[in-house]
């Protein structure tokens, strides 16, 4: 039998792993299926396929994928002072 290794960050596999938990299956089931489903998918719409996964190549070198949990991304709200249009600061 021939192996693939997948190696996912921590949030990634937290969320496979508990999506497999979930339905009472293994991550590597859903893993098994991710990929049969991708396989059968190329039948019908090989080149958006073949897009997607050169894309997601490329931004996961420096990024988590959006289905994982984001303990470590950035949110568009760190980093900001307090908004001065905030309804509490109307008040004062």
């Amino acid at each position: 039998m021939s192996m693939i290794k997948l190696h996912l960050q921590d949030e990634e596999f937290d969320a496979v792993q508990r999506y497999a938990e979930a339905i009472g299956v293994s991550p590597e089931d859903v893993t098994y299926a991710a990929i049969n489903r991708l396989m059968l998918q190329l039948k019908t719409d090989e080149p958006a396929i073949n897009r997607e996964i050169v894309e997601a190549r490329d931004w996961r070198q420096n990024n988590l994928a959006l289905w994982s949990d984001s303990a470590r991304s950035v949110h568009a709200y760190e980093g900001k002072g307090e908004d001065p249009s905030a309804p509490s600061d109307w008040l004062r």
